[in-house]
């Protein structure tokens, strides 16, 4: 089981020669890296949420790059398949004006036994700008961003964080809801082996949300009440007056065994469907961090519902946050 206790916690836009969104005499972004969500404080948060708010209209200018990295390189490093995040992360970069790398851990020095120390070191003499890492074990972004000497960008490390998911969510919360402040989100699905779920709870928390998550008890991680969230074992109970319904995947590549007796017996307890949903405030929104497993933890029906489904505009949010990410890294002490 993992120990997540073990890790310390519409205006248009037009012109490729827009400037820095970041007004002149600003305080300066107080860190390096973008690792999780633990080390941000609130204001933090609510910085990265304000620019990427003004990057929404720009992307939906018919020109969407601009210079502000013009002369940046910026090396995606992906060691876990990934089509929403490497493909967000590489268009913000390009849309910046950034020259951006993707590296193809298959064809690698990491197939020939290399560690990961040594291609962070290799990495470095290269002497990029940024470095977005996607990683199968938690904490090896930790450990890659004390061995290089640019701003390291976590993608998602094994089942500790995922921060630019959280920041995307909360964006798409903000502007779909006003506020996050006072606002109940159910987190719901595999929290176990979910760093969308751990990262979630950490900013929610920080803005002032309440959050409730429920799972089954094989996919509930120890000393959950740990996370200052309300515990359930029922969808009834968790969505019970909730203002978002967060949904999430199945890790089955994290998992050895069995957790769950099937995908049906899941989806009849742990799947959203209009039933449970309606147990939710009817205004409630539907969320996923993809890809989604229709069926098995929402039903077709929820997920394409325009009314509540905001699974496509939460794609859209990631593209404004992690040009935000990088312009404020860029541009830190």
């Amino acid at each position: 089981m993992t120990e997540w206790s073990k890790f310390p916690l519409i205006k248009r836009f037009s012109g490729a020669s827009l400037p820095s969104l970041v007004q002149p005499g600003s305080r300066r972004f107080p860190h390096r890296d973008l690792l999780g969500i633990e080390p941000l404080s609130a204001s933090d948060i609510l910085a990265i949420l304000d620019l990427a708010d003004q990057y929404v209209a720009r992307n939906q200018a018919v020109d969407k790059k601009h210079s502000i990295l013009k002369g940046r390189t910026q090396l995606n490093l992906f060691f876990e398949n990934s089509t929403r995040t490497r493909t967000s992360f590489e268009l913000a970069g390009k849309r910046l004006g950034a020259d951006v790398i993707n590296m193809s851990v298959a064809t690698s020095s990491v197939k020939k036994g290399e560690t990961l120390i040594d291609t962070a070191m290799t990495l470095n003499a290269m002497r990029p700008d940024f470095i977005v890492v996607r990683h199968p074990e938690s904490g090896a972004v930790h450990l890659l961003a004390e061995k290089v000497n640019c701003a390291v960008i976590n993608a998602g490390d094994g089942a500790h964080e995922h921060p630019t998911q959280a920041l995307l969510d909360a964006l798409t919360i903000r502007r779909k809801k006003g506020t996050i402040a006072g606002l109940k989100v159910a987190i719901c699905g595999d929290v176990l082996n979910s760093r969308v779920a751990r990262s979630n709870m950490l900013l929610l928390h920080k803005l002032g949300a309440r959050v409730s998550i429920c799972a089954p008890r094989t996919l509930m991680p120890c000393a959950p009440e740990q996370w200052g969230a309300d515990v359930h074992f029922r969808m009834e109970d968790a969505l019970r007056d909730a203002d978002i319904v967060m949904m999430l995947r199945i890790q089955t590549e994290r998992m050895s065994g069995n957790f769950v007796p099937s995908p049906r017996e899941y989806f009849h307890r742990f799947g959203l469907d209009r039933a449970k949903l309606s147990h939710a405030k009817p205004d409630a929104l539907v969320m996923h961090p993809g890809p989604i497993n229709r069926g098995i933890e929402i039903d077709t029906y929820i997920a394409d519902d325009i009314e509540r489904s905001v699974i496509l505009d939460q794609v859209e949010m990631g593209v404004a946050v992690r040009q935000a990410v990088l312009e404020l890294l860029s541009q830190s002490a």
